[in-house]
Order: structure tokens, then C-alpha cells, then sequence
């Protein structure tokens, strides 16, 4: 099974709820978090994601792509988020940083940027429930994937398999109808999308489509 949680970094943020109505048979919704200083763009904080929590039924990560994440974690587990991911790059604490968000009873992951190694996981693969493979270099949405990332997908799903089986391989950056399967032939489990869902006439049925190329239904 793969899961697909639409990210809403390009949906019309004037229209949250509606936007996020448009893709309600998703598995998770995307929440892209972005401080102006460890990425080149400036998003959303806890009360946008406390307010698309209550606006929609589906769970909402939050990947915060921030530096020192550990300061606003407690703001977005307290708006309501089932998932914190938090980036390897973004503080020496990182280990804190995951427990932290263990500790309040919120899935966690890891991200990796496309220039980060493999091996940073190694010492919390154990105790994340989720490692994400950025397949782009993070801050703007409707990039190119990397080609380079595949084989890191690979990589990671290997560790994975090896260390933490229930833990998710998720993707982000580039995948739409053209490089989906190649993603999920690398290993991954759970791709974010954005542009490729909210940039069609009907994110749905895009949706749809995306879902079925990546299970092997079309």
C-alpha cells in the first residue's frame, strides 16, 4: 500500500478548508513549515495548522523545515498535529528534538536533505516512525526531483527493512504522474505532493490517478 498526503503549499491558502475538501480521500495532509532563515521562503505557523486540523477530517503533519525546531514543537503538537517531521540539518539537538515529540503520544520523523548521508538515521532509526527522503532541495514547491535521490531512497529502505520495519519511507519534492513509480520502486511508502494535486483542473481525481500509478492499478 502507498500512502499520499497532498501537500497544501500550493493550494489556494485563502481557501484552506476547501482546498483541503478537494483531496479528502488522501491519507494524510502536508503541512510545509518554513522560517524565512533554514529554507529561502516563509510559510505558516500553529494557528494556520491548529485552524486546517479543525477545518478537515484528515491528520495533518507538520514538517518543519525551521531551524531549532525543538522551540516550536510544542506549538504545533498543540495544534493538533498526529505528526511532527523535524530535518537532520536543523539542530544539534536532534535527538532531543524526536523525543520531545515522542514524549507527547505525536508520530515523528526525519528528514534528510538531498545533500545530508544515509547514515545521520543510524542512531534513531529505532525511535522515529517515519524517515523522509527530500527529493528536491527544500523551500519552494513545483521543483524537479534530483535524480541523485533515487538511489538514496534505495539506501534508506534498506535500513529501514534492516532496523525499524514499521517505520515509513516518505518522499517529498518533484513526484508527479512521470516519476512516481520511480520513487516507489526505490522504496518509498508515503509521497507528499503538491504542485502536480493542486495545479490539475481537479486535485481529486489527480489524486486518484497519482494513487492508482503508484500502486500499480494503471
Amino acid at each position: 500500500m502507498v500512502f499520499i498526503a497532498p501537500s497544501i503549499l500550493n493550494a489556494d491558502f485563502a481557501r484552506l478548508a476547501e482546498e483541503a475538501a478537494k483531496v479528502a480521500a488522501a491519507d494524510w495532509l502536508h503541512l510545509d513549515v518554513m522560517d524565512g532563515h533554514f529554507v529561502p521562503n516563509l510559510t505558516v505557523g500553529p494557528m494556520v495548522a491548529g485552524s486546517l486540523v479543525r477545518a478537515q477530517r484528515l491528520p495533518v503533519e507538520a514538517h518543519l523545515m525551521v531551524w531549532e525546531p525543538e522551540k516550536m514543537i510544542p506549538w504545533f503538537i498543540e495544534a493538533g498535529c498526529r505528526r511532527i517531521i523535524v530535518h537532520a540539518e536543523s539542530t544539534p539537538h536532534l535527538h532531543r528534538a524526536v523525543t520531545t515529540v515522542k514524549a507527547a503520544g505525536v508520530d515523528v520523523g526525519v528528514a534528510l536533505n538531498p545533500g545530508t548521508p544515509v547514515y545521520v538515521l543510524e542512531h534513531l532509526l529505532e525511535e522515529i516512525d517515519l524517515a523522509l527522503v527530500m527529493t528536491v532541495d527544500p523551500g519552494f514547491g513545483a521543483q524537479a526531483l534530483v535524480p541523485a535521490t533515487l538511489p538514496k531512497i534505495t539506501r534508506v529502505r534498506r535500513l529501514i527493512d534492516e532496523r525499524n520495519p514499521a517505520c515509513h519511507l516518505e518522499v517529498d519534492g518533484g513526484i508527479n504522474a512521470e516519476t512516481i513509480k520511480s520513487v516507489v520502486e526505490a522504496g518509498a511508502d508515503t509521497l507528499v505532493i503538491g504542485n502536480a494535486i493542486y495545479a490539475a483542473p481537479d486535485p481529486g481525481a489527480m489524486l486518484d490517478q497519482l494513487k492508482a500509478l503508484a500502486e500499480g492499478r494503471v
